[in-house]
This record gives structure tokens, sequence and C-alpha cells, in this order.
């Protein structure tokens, strides 16, 4: 089950790790949109846009719905719950309990000023 959840996560953040991805999400949220009208905005091929749309959709954070000779992207909200739910595991840490970590870390040499 964890290797399941890991490897959930591991394909959600390299999804959302290419700044044209998120730029995609980020479109989507204004409502569904043609592939055609999703690559508008980049100067980049069909195939490139193709491509970052089917890593979004493996990592569930949108669907492509065909209707006629066109597919329809869609966002997929509930794909960003897995990462949600992790980051929100690490919400509990005060900015001081941060502070004492980068503290314990610099006196031990693990990391520099």
């Amino acid at each position: 089950m964890v290797d399941n959840a890991e490897n959930l996560l591991d394909t959600l953040f390299s999804a959302l790790s290419d700044p044209t991805r998120r730029a995609i999400l980020a479109q989507l949220l204004e409502g569904d949109q043609t592939v055609k009208q999703v690559a508008e905005p980049y100067a980049i091929s069909m195939a490139m846009v193709s491509k970052h749309l089917h890593i979004l959709e493996r990592a569930g954070l949108i669907c492509q719905i065909k209707q006629g000779r066109e597919k329809i992207c869609r966002l997929e909200p509930e794909g960003l719950s897995a990462s949600s739910q992790w980051l929100q595991g690490f919400g509990h840490f005060s900015p001081q309990s941060f502070d004492a970590l980068e503290t314990s870390l610099l006196e031990l040499g693990l990391i520099d000023e």
C-alpha cells in the first residue's frame, strides 16, 4: 500500500514539476478546453502539448474526453488530494520548529550557512 501511495506522489509531483504543466492546470481552472485551446498560449508543438497532457492525465490531474473530432481537457481537482494530504502532515510545524531544525543541521555540519 505504501508503495502505491509513494508511486502516486512521485507521479503527481513529477507532473507538477514542469512550469508548462502547471500553467496548463491554471488554464483549466477557467473551465474545460479543447487540446487546441490548451496549446494556443505556448510556442511548442502539438506533439509536446499532447505529451504534457498525457503526463497530467496519468497523474490524475486532468481527464480528456472525446467529443466528436476533438478532445476536451477537464481539470480533475480530486487528483491533488493525495499531495494535499501529504503536505498537510507538515502543517503542524511552526516557523520556530524550522529554525531549530536549521540550527541543529548547521551544528552537525549537514548544511552551510
